[in-house]
């Protein structure tokens, strides 16, 4: 009942239609006869239709939330129709990588490397459209599961208002003394009956209680898949920004290199050899750790290194894991766990961990919940959640010697992430494993919506510090 409508001024005026009484008419929800055919109390006729009408809306409820929100065939069109979209430019984007791969090998002259420079121009363009595609997809599912979170909400709060309605006339009726109710009946077996169907009727209610609780459990799973989405888009929106930013340079790169070389070979090939970084200037370059902190470039991939031959994942590909935060810049250790971490999946298990390290869980920050309210939590340059390190922990300490091993300590964390990129493919070590391994890794479920933004980034990006690595003789 709405809470605008409130109590019906004449109960009787629900319960009697053209002379014959509506419990006639009203099933059972439970299957039980309440003999309706006797004379039943007019307060427990009340409750009762309304114990039926509450039941019917937890059903109702139950199937909305538990059951997807049906799609109109207008939307269902248009999400196949980005499905297809996005299933050709993928294969665009795969064939231009190819392409990108053989000219990498054979770029030593002018002409080659302008080649390369537009296939790699051409693929960051698909990129985009691709992320782009993504981000409508992310949007339309947002939509459909926003209108199944408000459905659910407005069944619930109908729900709530029948059962404040009926507990309080249920409690009127139970301050009456047995006398009163007894000489209210016609019979003795009419008094006795009464008193029997509150007692279902208060049973009856306690099951739409619990019924409701757990309905409420379901909305709040709901909203923060929800907020999850959201940080999604958002998240993707961050790598769209990154691929034009990269496109950009791209343009600029091949403007200049036709500018300076005027097509002549001679001048490309001193340009070449000038643009090559020193292994000095390489192997001293600052890398971020995206959990805080810094090293030189030397430093991490002896780290990398390490956890690589322990694994078999590409030292290149662990860098370029662990260089990813710091280009999308989002906070990846500023809050503290009593806030950010969910309550009951991962806060007991930091207490475990940093008890048997003997840190304060207080003296270390970890990720922060977005602002949705989907929880936070990560630790360290890896970003582990505490349930996900739980796992690998004992792995961790047979390789590392630490036992126990520490999220906060850099060989430890690198390991780690190298174990479970490991679990993920990526020590296959071909381009297509990399990238799945990367976009699993940072999107759990929903990776394919990451496989050509983020983890096609990643995959890029470790070739980028493989050439590193072999300029700064570090391999």
């Amino acid at each position: 009942m709405s809470k605008n409508l409130g109590k019906p001024k004449i109960v009787a005026d629900v319960l009697e239609k053209g002379g014959r009484n509506v419990f006639q008419k009203l099933p059972d929800p439970l299957g039980r006869s309440f003999g309706y055919h006797r004379h039943f109390p007019k307060i427990f006729q009340d409750i009762l239709v309304l114990i039926v009408l509450i039941a019917f809306i937890a059903l109702n409820t139950t199937l909305t939330s538990l059951a997807p929100v049906a799609l109109s065939q207008e939307s269902a069109a248009e999400r196949q129709a980005l499905e297809q979209e996005l299933q050709r430019i993928e294969a665009e984007i795969d064939s231009y990588q190819n392409n990108i791969i053989n000219l990498q090998a054979q770029a030593k002259t002018l002409n080659q490397s302008i080649q390369l420079l537009d296939a790699q121009i051409n693929k960051l363009n698909l990129q985009i459209k691709a992320t782009n595609l993504q981000l409508a997809k992310l949007d339309s599912q947002i939509d459909t599961l926003r209108v199944s979170v408000t459905k659910t909400q407005s069944s619930i709060d109908a729900t709530q208002d029948m059962l404040v309605y009926a507990l309080r006339q249920i409690y009127e009726e139970g301050q009456k003394s047995p006398l009163v109710v007894f000489l209210g009946e016609n019979t003795l077996s009419d008094a006795f009956s009464a008193v029997n169907d509150l007692t279902s009727l208060e049973s009856e209610i306690k099951r739409s209680l619990d019924e409701l609780i757990n309905l409420k459990a379901n909305l709040i799973a709901q909203r923060e898949d929800l907020a999850n989405q959201r940080q999604e888009v958002l998240e993707l929106k961050n790598i769209q920004e990154a691929q034009r930013k990269e496109l950009e340079a791209k343009k600029k790169e091949k403007n200049n290199l036709m500018q300076v070389t005027k097509g002549q070979e001679s001048k490309y090939q001193e340009l070449l050899k000038k643009s090559q970084q020193t292994a000095a200037q390489i192997k001293s370059r600052i890398f971020t750790l995206l959990g805080g902190g810094e090293m030189s470039f030397e430093e991490a991939y002896k780290l990398a290194k390490f956890a690589s031959e322990q694994t078999g994942v590409r030292a290149s590909f662990l860098l370029a894991i662990l260089d990813r935060e710091s280009a999308f810049g989002r906070n990846v250790g500023k809050c503290n766990w009593k806030t950010a971490m969910h309550p009951t999946r991962d806060q007991p298990i930091f207490l475990k961990i940093t008890q048997e390290l003997g840190i304060n869980p207080d003296s270390v920050s970890v990720s922060c919940a977005n602002a949705d309210g989907a929880y936070g939590g990560a630790m360290g340059p890896a970003q582990f959640i505490p349930s996900t390190w739980w796992l690998y922990k004992d792995k961790v300490a047979k390789i590392t010697g630490n036992n126990p091993p520490s999220p906060w300590r850099n060989v430890d964390a690198f390991v780690a992430m190298a174990l479970l990129l490991k679990d993920l493919g990526a020590d296959k070590q071909t381009y297509a494993a990399e990238r799945e391994a990367a976009a699993r890794y940072y999107a759990g479920s929903r990776w394919r919506s990451y496989l050509y933004s983020y983890g096609q980034w990643v995959a890029d990006k470790a070739q980028q510090f493989e050439a590193d690595i072999r300029n700064s003789n570090l391999g």
